[in-house]
């Protein structure tokens, strides 16, 4: 059995979304002051990082982060590759993928070898159309080594939008780099922020008995 971390590391200089919150750690008792304990106060986006986005981050009268099954976040996932750089990723490339090997599917993309300390000025991310191909084939969450679901720029949020209509829920911020495609059991379980837009995660994958699951079609 192999466990792969796929969390990016909350630090300082991990780069957030431009004019979002950056992670911080403030420490408010030390040892070293001869306090009986060392106590840290974190001050940080919930969508920094390694995370996942409730359907409240982008749409109202929807669900928050505590409301979520946690079996949505926990079960068998396939990571898959892609070669493309940057913009929207279409049904058609996914066609060769056997999308019933598992109900998750996680996306390996360009982002897993950036800089972590500098925002993408660009990522792949999932279109309408793909998002109804996936919702078709039973796919109950999508991830992405991405920051976002849409465009860096995109206001109307569809890629987000489309996931929330077809059922899929949305991981973002994986750490893939290291991972060969296949598939794993995936757990990547939210803090219960009652009234949360999203969550971080620790995030990872175990390889599992591949003999065991549905063959091609």
């Amino acid at each position: 059995m192999t466990l792969y971390d796929i969390s990016r590391t909350l630090n300082p200089t991990l780069a957030p979304w431009p004019e979002d919150t950056p992670f911080g750690l403030t420490p408010m008792l030390r040892r070293a002051d001869g306090h009986s304990v060392n106590l840290t106060t974190i001050t940080t986006s919930a969508h920094i990082g390694t995370h996942m986005d409730a359907p409240h981050h982008f749409a109202d009268g929807v669900r928050t982060v505590e409301s979520l099954p946690l079996s949505i976040y926990w079960g068998t996932a396939q990571v898959v590759t892609v070669r493309q750089m940057a913009g929207p990723l279409m049904p058609a490339d996914f066609t060769h993928i056997n999308l019933h090997l598992a109900p998750r599917i996680l996306i390996h993309s360009q982002a897993s070898h950036l800089d972590p300390t500098r925002f993408p000025d660009a990522f792949v991310y999932p279109s309408p159309e793909l998002a109804a191909y996936l919702g078709q084939q039973g796919i109950i969450l999508f991830g992405s080594d991405a920051p976002s679901m849409d465009d860096a720029h995109s206001t109307d949020m569809p890629g987000h939008n489309a996931l929330l209509r077809h059922g899929i829920a949305i991981l973002e911020g994986l750490m893939l780099a290291d991972v060969p495609d296949g598939v794993y059991e995936l757990a990547a379980l939210p803090l219960k922020i009652e009234g949360g837009d999203g969550s971080p995660v620790r995030a990872a994958l175990k390889t599992i008995d591949v003999t065991t699951l549905p063959q091609a079609d």
